[in-house]
């Protein structure tokens, strides 16, 4: 909101002058004028929290990060807010490669004026497409691109990640992302049933019937998961499992 009162008072002077303001489009050099720049740049920024959760690492943290502490038996603890802060500074630090790429190869010769409009976009897809189909499954991709309606030729010219198109790749990784989330978090989740099973079995022998096991097992997680450094041991599985 302050962006966009911000990008009005800045075009009050030239609104005073003509109540239409020329806009001029250059499709043949590949340039498009500042105003139209503007305008897409703030549907961009509208536009980039979708875009951070489907093409990044985002999707597999938050999912592993919150049924983690559903593992653990306390979904409240920590709060929305820390998970989501959590995954978010975790997808920028798995993520730097690529955006670094993209800075060096398609920004910084943009702001120059080295590159036109349509090549800093193909340079970015090109990139992001690299990295979102080294983490897709090929099955995944395979059902996508069976229920995608493209042609028998369109699919036997597809050799590269880049020939790939976005409306095919992007949910094939997203649903990659889902599925591979749900994998290490039944990884998580065994260490915890056990104990869950033991306490049960323990009150059971003992005749204790009144006390939900959970309460009893909740201290001991907790313990055994602090005791083995559980968070830095999950954070540093979800950054290897990019690299």
């Amino acid at each position: 909101m302050r962006i966009i009162l911000l990008s009005l008072l800045l075009s009050l002077p030239a609104l005073s002058q003509q109540i239409i303001p020329n806009i001029d489009i250059r499709v043949g050099t590949g340039q498009l004028d500042t105003s139209i720049r503007l305008l897409i740049l703030l549907t961009i920024l509208s536009l980039a929290p979708s875009i951070l959760i489907m093409t990044t690492s985002f999707i597999r943290i938050v999912i592993v990060l919150s049924l983690l502490r559903q593992a653990l038996g306390v979904p409240t603890v920590p709060p929305n807010q820390v998970i989501v802060s959590l995954a978010l500074f975790l997808t920028f630090f798995i993520m730097k490669p690529v955006f670094d790429r993209i800075n060096s190869e398609a920004l910084q010769p943009l702001l120059k004026n080295q590159i036109t409009d349509s090549v800093f976009f193909d340079r970015t897809s090109s990139i992001m497409k690299e990295f979102m189909a080294k983490n897709t499954k090929k099955e995944s991709l395979k059902v996508f691109l069976d229920i995608s309606g493209l042609s028998k030729e369109e699919k036997e010219n597809i050799k590269s990640p880049q020939d790939v198109p976005l409306s095919v790749l992007i949910p094939a990784f997203m649903v990659s992302e889902i599925t591979t989330a749900f994998q290490i978090v039944f990884l998580l989740y065994l260490p915890f049933l056990i104990i869950d099973l033991v306490v049960a079995s323990i009150l059971i022998s003992m005749g204790i019937l009144m006390i939900p096991p959970q309460i009893i097992s909740l201290p001991f997680k907790i313990m055994l998961f602090v005791l083995a450094n559980g968070w830095e041991l999950v954070v540093l599985s979800l950054v290897r499992s990019y690299q």
